[in-house]
């Protein structure tokens, strides 16, 4: 006769309240015998940035998580997508879907997101204003030390905390981010005054030039997005770059900007002083776990692959590592020294899996410049654009996580 043994309490401090945070909090909240704090840092919990995409993979861990018919507001991007030479206009290329699916692709305001978790994450369990600074591995359970001077114990330490994670760097020691060249600038501005000036305006689009490109879309009521990128050299650059969400001037954002369309650039201008921030790319090594400690420590979101945001769905891939951390827990009785290995061999994978594929894109377009040598700006901006067809990337943007964890599970049993 088997007896069924109740699930061991277990003591969780997530730290950081992202999507990342937020949706580990939610999903370890159902866990019988878990009890979750989040700690962040803030002392208001908002979001920072302008706009998000909700694709498929996010809507799919949404539902799982409850939070899915929470989220109404938005724009539908799924339809029709271009990108455009940003100096003469000329279409590149087009992606159109005839048929819209139950949860249509979404660009809405991060806030919204952060908004419809917020309201399934039980009262009581998010401390605001605690820094992380320092982290202890005791025999059996972790010290966490925060600016504040308080200090508290935790069985299982989460750390949500974003590309310059401080969970990681203590307990993954010497790990090293480094700017990866990119800078993007973003801002929210009401969208009318944006669609008004050029009706190719009124699609989302890329405005693309050789190492630069303007994007522009609709967010949900009223709002519209801008989020502006530049490549500039590590060797140069990198001392400027230390944060995310940096307020800058508008003139500094449109200095990077000069060679583009005149109605682009009549855009930026009307962007209010004040509202652009600026958020430097940093990327890291691959890890070979996200589990430390002897399975004290875990990794979600973006400080378990140091990607800054490589394939626009940052915030899907953070609530799915949330959500297969609580099934392992839950599977396996809140065993540590089992659910985190389970939770390393889903994970771990996936991840390489994006590190390879971002290698073999680069390595393809040096390859492609290479053989063509000197060309033009406008052939430049094709082979940025224009890629091979036939690269199958559902596995990313179609990822359905709840099949994932029952098809590891049925491979158990």
């Amino acid at each position: 006769m088997t007896i069924d043994l109740p699930a061991r309490p277990l003591k969780v401090a997530i730290i950081g309240g992202g999507p990342g945070g937020l949706s580990t909090a939610i999903a370890l909240s159902r866990i019988p015998n878990v009890d979750v704090t989040l700690y962040e840092q803030a002392t208001v919990l908002r979001e920072v940035g302008a706009g998000i995409s909700i694709g498929q993979n996010t809507w799919n861990v949404l539902e799982l998580l409850g939070v899915a018919d929470t989220l109404t507001s938005g724009h539908v991007t799924e339809l029709i997508q271009i990108s455009r030479n940003g100096k003469t206009g000329e279409e590149l290329h087009r992606f159109e879907r005839k048929e819209l699916k139950k949860r249509p692709n979404l660009r809405t305001q991060r806030t919204k997101l952060q908004s419809a978790l917020l309201s399934h994450v039980q009262p009581g369990v998010i401390q605001l204003g605690k820094k992380l600074i320092h982290l202890m591995d005791n025999e059996d359970h972790v010290e966490l030390h925060f600016k504040d001077g308080t200090v508290t114990t935790a069985d299982l330490v989460v750390g949500a905390d974003g590309i310059r994670s401080v969970v990681r760097d203590t307990a993954w020691h010497g790990y090293e981010i480094k700017f990866t060249g990119t800078t993007i600038w973003r801002a929210l501005l009401p969208w009318d005054d944006v669609k008004d000036l050029d009706p190719r305006f009124d699609t989302t689009a890329w405005w693309h030039l050789p190492t630069s490109h303007v994007y522009l879309s609709p967010v949900g009521e009223g709002l519209g997005e801008i989020a502006a990128r530049q490549w500039q050299d590590p060797a140069i650059h990198s001392a400027s770059k230390v944060s995310w969400g940096v307020p800058v001037s508008k003139e500094h954002v449109e200095s990077h900007f000069t060679d583009y369309l005149p109605a682009i650039r009549e855009v930026l201008r009307k962007v209010q002083e004040g509202d652009w921030r600026e958020f430097a790319a940093f990327a890291g090594p691959e890890l070979s776990r996200l589990t430390a400690w002897n399975n004290k420590v875990v990794l979600v979101g973006d400080s378990s692959h140091a990607l800054s945001g490589a394939f626009g769905s940052g915030a899907g891939f953070a609530m799915e590592d949330g959500w297969i951390l609580a099934q392992a827990l839950s599977y396996h009785r809140n065993d540590l020294n089992k659910a985190l290995p389970l939770f390393d061999a889903i994970r771990v994978p996936y991840y390489t899996r994006m590190y390879k594929h971002i290698q073999a894109e680069a390595a393809a377009r040096e390859n492609k410049l290479r053989e063509l040598g000197d060309v033009s700006e406008e052939d430049r901006v094709k082979i940025k654009v224009i890629k091979d067809g036939g690269i199958d990337m559902s596995w990313i943007y179609e990822n359905n996580i709840g099949e994932v964890w029952q098809a590891r599970v049925e491979s158990r049993t």
